[in-house]
């Protein structure tokens, strides 16, 4: 499969006899994106320390941090045939900031301080983490927790992590779930995801 795709300019591809030849990681996206399990194991011990480190930097909770860190997993399982295999860890970068900053909005924290130093430390444009960051990623396998639901439970999450999100009236007409119970459902399935991801 590697071998039928040709290379795309700017990318640190090299030419060989049998074609081009993909950075590891990329050549994971590729492998995860056909359907193979191990592939996508590799690719998330690949990333999941990067995936913390910029969930942390925003001061998150623990248990905010974590969930951010599940979203991003299960948005690049939704969109990974759609993201560059050679831009894989820009693109969760970005992911995962659009989510920390989601999470925080969310919240709406205040943060009520006499002391001028408090706010030296508060994260703002990050520079991007080097490579070496990058390859030594490690973490837990997303989606084996994830297919591991329930299919109801599936079917509900894929279309909550929809870009855009579908409606509640759209969910509950299409799964059979009262609109009402669409929220305390989801927060069962990401309670589910953290219990499996910790064991």
């Amino acid at each position: 499969m590697l071998q039928q795709l040709s290379a795309e300019p700017g990318t640190d591809e090299s030419m060989t006899d049998d074609g081009p030849v993909r950075s590891e990681a990329a050549a994971l996206v590729i492998q995860a994106a056909s359907g193979d399990e191990g592939a996508w194991s590799r690719l998330v011990d690949h990333y999941a320390r990067l995936v913390w480190a910029v969930t942390r930097s925003f001061r998150l909770s623990d248990s905010d941090a974590a969930d951010v860190s599940q979203m991003v997993w299960l948005r690049l399982l939704e969109h990974i045939h759609r993201v560059d295999p050679e831009r894989v860890g820009a693109w969760l970068v970005v992911t995962t900031r659009r989510e920390c900053l989601r999470v925080l909005a969310f919240r709406k924290r205040v943060l009520l301080t006499y002391e001028s130093a408090a706010f030296e430390g508060v994260p703002g444009d990050q520079p991007e983490l080097d490579a070496d960051l990058l390859a030594d990623e490690r973490a837990v396998d997303v989606r084996r927790a994830l297919e591991s639901l329930p299919d109801r439970w599936q079917q509900l999450m894929g279309m909550l992590m929809a870009d855009p999100p579908a409606p509640y009236a759209e969910i509950s007409a299409t799964i059979g779930i009262p609109i009402g119970s669409i929220g305390p459902v989801r927060g069962r399935c990401l309670e589910k995801l953290r219990l499996l991801l910790a064991s």
